[in-house]
């Protein structure tokens, strides 16, 4: 059984990282943060939750959820990559 995860925005404009409500396209094609994008409240507790400040938010505007999934994408990145073992060896990366 696969789990399928979506990115979504929260009422309160949490950005977060979730199972998907709805199971995969008949297709065989899996659900991408951006078709799952939505504005909805979760039910379970979220995998990741983002929230940016009142600030962030006005500076951001419609890219908002762009930036989340950028961030939620690099994460998957770095864990998907030789990072994991470089990581005991190397000083723990710089957060800007």
């Amino acid at each position: 059984m696969s789990i399928f995860l979506e990115i979504t925005q929260l009422e309160n404009g949490d950005i977060v990282l979730r199972e998907a409500e709805e199971e995969a396209p008949e297709d065989g094609m899996e659900l991408t943060a951006s078709d799952s994008v939505e504005l909805a409240q979760a039910d379970k507790e979220p995998l990741v939750r983002i929230s940016f400040s009142n600030q962030v938010k006005d500076m951001l505007g419609g890219d908002l959820v762009g930036v989340a999934e950028a961030m939620i994408d690099a994460a998957t990145d770095y864990l998907d990559g030789d990072a994991i073992e470089v990581e005991a060896e190397a000083p723990p990366p710089v957060i800007h």
